[in-house]
């Protein structure tokens, strides 16, 4: 395997940084937007389940007395 020199890595690396294709800000605002919502979504769903669970278990050890 060639060595590459600290000259040809630092061009190569330029040459990869160029090809780079950064989001505009409303395609990062967008996304941004539906991770907020998407985790509020999911905070509720598992605090439903949690809740549903709790129920359950606390039914159940009722029972048990």
């Amino acid at each position: 395997m060639a060595k590459t020199t600290p000259i040809e890595f630092i061009n190569q690396v330029q040459a990869e940084r160029k090809k780079i294709t950064w989001p505009t800000w409303k395609e990062t605002w967008m996304t941004g937007l539906m991770v907020v919502i998407m985790t509020t979504i999911l905070a509720l769903f598992f605090l439903g389940v949690d809740s549903f669970f709790n129920a359950v278990v606390s039914a159940l050890l009722k029972l048990a007395q």
